[in-house]
């Protein structure tokens, strides 16, 4: 396995591997890997001959006052993980080789990024197309793999690839949690004993909402409540939003007739962690 760090030299792997007729997976990620990362790649590694792993704290998504500084970072960790689950190269560039002197050229979106998560960070999403697209262009992957904890970031991409006609396949893979039900996350690692007790909350509220739906609940509101009562009995939590949405469009929804995405942003302490559940009541 190779660790890469500039874009040039990527390249010129990857007109290799191409020239060799290798199919090409990409998995997009911001380091500090967990089991949820290592899920993505061994995933990729069985649908691709050769996988390519970023590894780049994208300063463009972060907004004033957010973690970019602190983010965790552990390259060493980072390589022996990806060369575990079987990657060929992990990216790694620094932001100066990604982003040149005076860059200002972006990719946004106007629909799927005002809720949700783009209701507080209104600049995250246009930060995360960017850095996207810059990585699909740079690899030109087959396929791309992302985890479905970032429902919406999964669905931001999904509609820029057909909208932007990348021709890559987007693969959506299932949440891996710790064995006590909590989301992985590399911002797990900021919560203190107390608090990772407490974000427990996540799971276990969307898991009373959950159960109400497939026992044949429609009405959005008496979901969002449950969920909301839930959260609010743990002192430690603090919510951003709770919201039932399109699975699809993101837009909010008040009964359950389709595919939904029920997804909540809650604080812990300090630290914001994510969480949903995906439902469709034709599955029922």
């Amino acid at each position: 396995m190779q660790i890469v760090s500039s874009i040039e030299e990527l390249r010129s792997i990857i007109k290799w591997w191409r020239g060799e007729g290798h199919s090409i997976g990409l998995v997009p990620t911001m380091g500090y890997l967990h089991e949820g990362h290592k899920s993505l790649i061994v995933k990729a590694v069985s649908e691709n001959d050769r996988v390519v792993v970023s590894d780049f704290v994208n300063p463009t998504q972060f907004g004033p006052n957010e973690d970019l500084s602190s983010y965790p970072r552990d390259l060493n960790r980072d390589a022996a993980l990806c060369e575990e689950a079987g990657a060929d190269v992990v990216f790694h560039p620094e932001p100066e080789e990604m982003y040149d002197k005076g860059n200002c050229t972006f990719v946004d979106m106007d629909s799927l990024t005002k809720g949700l998560c783009g209701k507080t960070r209104p600049t995250h999403f246009r930060g995360v197309c960017t850095v996207v697209s810059k990585l699909f262009h740079i690899v030109t992957p087959d396929r791309a793999y992302f985890g479905q904890k970032d429902a919406q970031q999964l669905a931001v991409v999904r509609r820029m690839v057909r909208d932007l006609n990348f021709g890559i396949s987007i693969v959506g893979c299932p949440i891996v949690r710790e064995e006590d039900g909590l989301a992985m996350s590399s911002r797990n690692t900021y919560l203190s004993p107390k608090e990772r007790e407490a974000a427990l909350i996540l799971h276990k509220s969307l898991e009373i909402a959950e159960g109400m739906a497939k026992s044949g609940e429609q009405d959005a509101g008496k979901l969002i409540s449950a969920i909301v009562k839930s959260i609010k009995s743990e002192p430690l939590a603090r919510i951003d939003y709770v919201e039932l949405v399109d699975a699809e469009t993101l837009e909010p929804v008040k009964t359950v007739k389709a595919p939904i995405l029920a997804a909540i942003a809650v604080y812990i302490g300090k630290t914001r962690l994510i969480d949903n559940f995906s439902f469709c009541p034709e599955a029922q």
